[in-house]
């Protein structure tokens, strides 16, 4: 096998993870919105967005890599809201 091939088969363990961790992310993300709705809060909060994107950061060893890791939080941080936003639209739907 050479490193083309080996290093495909790394990323497609890699999606594979990450495609189970995006499920069990966005799970728990519903749970924060029922939670969120049942107290009156907002969906964003921008100072607890700010913290989490601090301390993901700071969990990666390949420091040349955080601005694209920020990127790439950033916009799952963006979907994650629209996803909570897009729930709620269809729970007042359904009301």
């Amino acid at each position: 096998m050479n490193l083309l091939e080996e290093s495909r088969l790394q990323i497609d363990e890699a999606d594979r993870q990450i495609a189970k961790l995006f499920e069990q992310r966005f799970h728990a993300v519903r749970n924060v919105l029922e939670y969120k709705r049942e107290h009156g809060m907002q969906i964003l909060d921008s100072s607890r967005e700010k913290a989490i994107m601090e301390k993901n950061s700071q969990r990666l060893e390949d420091r040349s890599l955080e601005p694209y890791f920020r990127d790439f939080y950033q916009h799952m941080m963006d979907v994650s809201k629209k996803y909570q936003k897009d729930l709620l639209e269809e729970n007042e739907k359904n009301q």
